[in-house]
């Protein structure tokens, strides 16, 4: 059985899933502080406990299910898989708006996590419609709806979020089974039958990613420093909405928006500004010139006494979108042109793990540092321990990269 044609109303649901992908996590951001507060009772503090350990459960879900929706996809067909994700984050924001207790609120976060890991069989349905030489194009106007939903979803959190914290899930619940009903009408299968393979859970594996370390051992520095940047960076997706409230006591529309402008800041720096600043100053400076203005934005963040502040930190933190680009440069030139693709399997794994292990850690320093009793009680700790560990990796790269050629 050959698979159909695509029409564009078929791509266009997939950049409208891959939107909506990132919305749900951004959604959630200014309005998760009241959210866990009406849900479990818990204070500012506690409250911050446990949005680490959703965070954790959202995170690790996307972390495990990638490779095995992938997999899936494979062996059953896109279609069927992407419409079953949509479908899963229309009921995890049901699951969220009518959470009675915590445990549906997990429940909903996991589900959010496993269906929002359907960003890879997205990318396979590109590929599977798009000539090789259209492809790298495709998957740049992907990054673009990623970016774009990260820049809007905060956004409608936050003045969604205004009417009760639980009313932007209601609306984004209604988009996704809107989005459903659209691909179930538009959407094609594009893996013809004699093209799948036998689904196997061993393929599955997200842990046996990190094996290309041990064929180029070369890339291992580099990537640990990329880990402890990640790691370091952290911080923000943990304690944003609630070092906001407990510092300046910032709404969720506040909250929303300043999320919505650091994103827009960013993707147009990072964006528009890598190439020249590669060109300019050589990748490895590069990188310098980016860990070391997240080390200063962190401990900036540390010490703001206002918005104003907030707002030119924003400008000073923009540089360190150049790292992750600049950084996979340096390590894309440690192995051969056929394992490019099996190193930036590895290369993303560390960046996920690194992130939900950092968002689990920086959430519980917030929320011990804020409770009474603490040895030093303040909201601000969380980012000079951002700061310092910044700082190790600025350190490091500078070590293993000094004899390196320019």
């Amino acid at each position: 059985m050959t698979a159909h044609t695509p029409s564009r109303h078929a791509v266009t649901f997939i950049f409208i899933t891959v939107f909506l992908d990132m919305v749900g996590f951004g959604l959630i951001m200014p309005v998760l502080p009241r959210l866990i507060e009406d849900v479990s009772g818990a204070d500012l503090a506690g409250a911050s406990l446990l949005a680490g350990w959703l965070f954790f459960a959202y995170g690790g879900m996307q972390f495990l299910c990638g490779p095995l929706l992938g997999n899936l996809s494979d062996a059953y067909g896109r279609r069927p898989i992407l419409l079953l994700s949509v479908f899963g984050l229309g009921v995890d924001y049901l699951l969220t708006a009518f959470a009675p207790n915590m445990f549906w609120l997990f429940v909903g976060r996991t589900l959010a996590g496993l269906c929002g890991a359907s960003y890879n069989t997205a990318n396979a349905y590109l590929a599977d419609i798009t000539e090789p030489e259209s492809r790298a194009k495709v998957f740049g106007y992907m990054g673009a709806a990623f970016g774009l939903g990260f820049i809007i979803g905060p956004a409608i959190g936050g003045i969604l979020g205004e009417y009760g914290p639980r009313v932007p899930f209601f609306a984004a619940a209604c988009i996704s089974i809107l989005n459903v009903a659209y691909g179930y009408l538009v959407l094609p299968e594009t893996l013809p039958r004699e093209s799948r393979r036998p689904f196997s859970l061993a393929r599955s594996n997200p842990i046996g990613v990190f094996k290309v370390f041990a064929t180029y051992r070369q890339a291992l520095p580099l990537c640990i420093v990329m880990a402890m940047y990640f790691f370091a960076t952290s911080v923000y997706p943990a304690i944003w909405a609630f070092w906001g409230i407990a510092r300046f006591n910032w709404s969720e529309m506040t909250i929303g928006w300043t999320l919505s402008v650091f994103g827009l800041i960013t993707a147009v720096v990072q964006g528009g500004l890598t190439g020249p600043a590669v060109k300019w100053l050589g990748e490895r400076n590069t990188t310098i010139l980016a860990l070391a203005t997240s080390v200063i934005a962190a401990a900036g963040y540390g010490v703001a006494t206002g918005m104003s502040m907030v707002l030119i930190l924003f400008l000073v933190h923009a540089p360190e979108g150049f790292a992750q680009p600049a950084l996979t440069a340096l390590m894309s030139k440690d192995a051969p042109p056929d394992a490019q693709g099996e190193l930036q399997g590895g290369i993303a794994s560390a960046q996920n793990l690194a992130l939900l292990v950092g968002t689990v850690m920086f959430a519980q320093i917030f929320g011990y540092f804020l409770q009474d009793g603490s040895p030093i009680q303040s909201p601000n700790v969380a980012y000079f321990i951002s700061a310092a560990l910044g700082l190790a990796a600025l350190a490091i790269f500078i070590r293993v990269t000094r004899s390196r050629p320019a």
